[in-house]
């Protein structure tokens, strides 16, 4: 059962036409060859080569009669649509796609099989993606991550896709991550209290959140509060040059103001790019407060924070008094 990886720097020529004919003759070659119906990994990273109608012609060869375990693209260019022969692959499992537009045909009824799902930098509508994620009942394990703008085609009178309709479509999630953008587009409007039906299985969480987000703010404690079984927690802070919220009773974060929030699986918190903002701060004295198995917090620092600011974070966590589940818990503080 063969992994078949295709890239551009196997081809190294000052003229980048002739490199993607020695790229394309080369997948085509090997593709002939091919003894076997089920090819375990196919990957294929294309960076700056334009070769739309090709990939579409080696995906319509790689359909016929293989099996596909798992299936990376990675182009440099967003505007790469993946063509309508992928979405006749059979047997995918595992799918990472970087830069490229996902359109499904209207003849499109979903991936039966594909339990990992990893868009980078991936153009598509929030129609597309509620329709695309509906269609696949074994997800288990989905990951959003952009650099630019996140998902297109936001209707006119406001968001009819959000975080709630997205985990209602995936059941069986346990592993989840967003950036800002995804983040930013699906939370608008602000999220209930708890989801609908909690996300019993979910173990990893990944959220790139702005504290100062009333809206972020929300729904991370929406999806915290509805994960019962979260054994790591990932937060990457949002730099915002807005001032704080200001600390109401709608989001001052007391461990006492959430008698329902119970993290008993939690044993890893981690945080990137943290500015100690006062909310950060209570943020995270909330989820100690309510980890009672957590081994560990280690927060990575904000370029902006001072030597000062350090100690003053340090003393604050670990001479001060304040609630902890976990007495043994370590706490380990990265400076950039």
């Amino acid at each position: 059962m063969p992994k078949l990886v295709f890239t551009d720097n196997m081809v190294n020529h000052l003229r980048i036409q002739l490199n993607k004919y020695k790229l394309i003759s080369a997948i085509f070659h090997v593709l002939l060859f091919h003894n076997g119906p089920t090819i375990v990994e196919f990957r294929c990273s294309v960076g700056e080569l334009h070769m739309e109608s090709e990939f579409a012609q080696i995906l319509s060869v790689l359909a016929r009669g293989n099996t596909v375990k798992e299936f990376i693209f990675i182009s440099d260019n967003r505007s790469n649509k993946l063509p309508v022969s992928f979405f006749a692959l059979q047997g995918l499992e595992h799918v990472h796609l970087e830069n490229c537009t996902l359109e499904p045909p209207l003849t499109f009824n979903g991936v039966s099989s594909l339990t990992v799902m990893n868009f980078q930098n991936v153009e598509v509508s929030a129609q597309v993606l509620q329709h695309f994620i509906s269609k696949c009942p074994l997800l288990q394990s989905f990951i959003l991550i952009e650099v630019g703008k996140g998902i297109e085609s936001v209707p006119a009178g406001g968001n009819n896709f959000t975080l709630v309709d997205l985990f209602q479509c995936v059941p069986l999630l346990e592993g989840f991550g967003i950036t800002k953008h995804y983040m930013k587009y699906l939370c608008a409007g602000g999220m209930p209290h708890k989801l609908p039906a909690s996300l019993v299985h979910l173990s990893y969480l990944f959220l790139h959140v702005c504290l100062v987000e009333q809206n972020e703010i929300s729904s991370a404690l929406c999806i915290i509060r509805s994960s019962p079984v979260l054994g790591r927690i990932v937060f990457l802070m949002d730099n915002n040059d807005k001032s704080p919220v200001q600390q109401t009773p709608a989001n001052f974060l007391d461990p006492e103001g959430y008698p329902d929030l119970n993290l008993d699986h939690l044993e890893m918190l981690e945080i990137h790019n943290y500015s100690n903002l006062p909310l950060e701060m209570e943020f995270v004295k909330l989820i100690i407060a309510k980890s009672p198995e957590l081994e560990e917090v280690r927060i990575r620092l904000n370029s902006n924070v001072s030597a000062d600011e350090e100690r003053k974070m340090l003393k604050e966590m670990l001479l001060l008094p304040f609630p902890r589940a976990s007495p043994s818990a370590k706490l380990i503080i990265v400076s950039p």
